[in-house]
């Protein structure tokens, strides 16, 4: 498993833009397909985004146009960069590995997780 700790979170107005990152441990981090999960209060967790081992990408229908994922195998991390937000985007969200390699937007797919980040979009 590789380690993952996300950053860039934080409070945001409508319509603004948020970029996340996901720093991975280890050295096989290429291998592993990632994707970013979020959960809002009273909600459960969600699928957002996901990015292949090969770089082919998934996205929630919610996110569409609006996120973009993409990873830097040199830098172990992978981003998601978020636009033209909604306080509908308020959430927890979570960067999440697996060895697999997929884009797969189920969770029980997903081997290695971090500890969340907090996005809170004001409107």
């Amino acid at each position: 498993q590789v380690q993952l700790v996300e950053s860039g979170g934080g409070l945001v107005q409508a319509g603004g833009s948020l970029r996340l990152s996901c720093a991975a441990s280890g050295r096989t981090f290429s291998i592993y397909g990632m994707g970013w999960f979020r959960q809002a209060p009273g909600k459960e967790r969600e699928f957002v985004v996901a990015i292949s081992r090969g770089g082919s990408t998934r996205y929630a229908d919610s996110v569409k146009g609006r996120f973009t994922i993409s990873r830097d195998n040199a830098k172990n991390t992978v981003y998601l960069q978020m636009n033209s937000l909604t306080p509908e985007d308020t959430a927890v969200y979570y960067c999440a590995g697996t060895r697999g390699g997929s884009y797969t937007s189920s969770q029980g797919n997903y081997d290695s997780w971090g500890q969340g980040t907090q996005v809170t979009v004001s409107s």
